[in-house]
């Protein structure tokens, strides 16, 4: 066990929906959303709500410069005016293409999940970002469609999940795959009530350590969550 444990190296994670509301940042400024990411310096960073809808300039890139080389958009809304959706960026390359899997549910809002391997110095990761919609029996089918997408080792599963209520709750079905999960609450950031963004890990992985962000609450209704996960 010993030698096990001096191989566990961590990884820093975070996830993070940065669109603020309640008039919070509401000409969305991203040079506060950056400074966060950068004030942590995170590996790996799952982002939701990204908006570039009705703006001159382009959100998606401007992030992308931020963390990294490497990053996917899953862009659920694409209009004439813009676009919204969620990005996964990333130190280290891609192991493997992409996958943007719609994990949409009848006629509500489109919703994306996110799949990929990561070549870390220390072996391939799988991690997978989404963020889920806002009624149960939606969430539920879309929890299952991201738990089939997780392998059952070294995996991570970051994202909001807008999960807040045991029936039928996103906790439940992503237990089966990722035991180990954050527990922070985050929303709304000036008085976080609500466990809504989280990051799961499948049981070969320890989250050494968590923690959030209260200046964040300038830039968004969400707190990030912030995770060295030893791998």
């Amino acid at each position: 066990m010993a030698r096990r444990e001096a191989l566990m190296v961590p990884v820093r994670f975070m996830t993070w929906n940065v669109h603020g509301t309640f008039n919070l940042n509401p000409k969305f400024d991203l040079e506060g959303v950056c400074s966060i990411l950068r004030k942590w310096s995170p590996d790996v960073v799952a982002l939701q709500e990204v908006d570039s809808r009705s703006r001159s300039d382009d959100p998606f890139a401007k992030l992308a410069r931020v963390v990294g080389d490497h990053r996917v958009h899953a862009k659920s809304i694409v209009t004439e005016d813009g676009d919204y959706g969620q990005m996964l960026m990333s130190r280290f390359p891609f192991s493997s293409v992409p996958e943007i899997v719609d994990v949409s549910y009848r006629e509500r809002e489109p919703r994306r999940a996110i799949a990929t391997g990561l070549l870390t110095p220390f072996g391939d990761v799988r991690v997978v970002a989404t963020h889920l919609g806002l009624s149960i029996h939606e969430r539920y089918a879309q929890a299952q469609a991201v738990v089939s997408l997780v392998k059952p080792e070294r995996t991570v599963v970051l994202g909001d999940f807008n999960d807040w209520f045991w029936v039928k709750s996103v906790r439940r079905v992503l237990a089966q795959a990722c035991p180990n999960r954050t527990r922070l609450r985050t929303f709304p950031s000036r008085l976080p009530l609500m466990r809504l963004d989280r990051i799961y890990a499948t049981r070969d992985s320890r989250i050494e350590k968590v923690w959030t962000d209260h200046a964040a609450r300038a830039y968004s209704d969400h707190l990030p969550v912030i995770a060295d996960i030893a791998i």
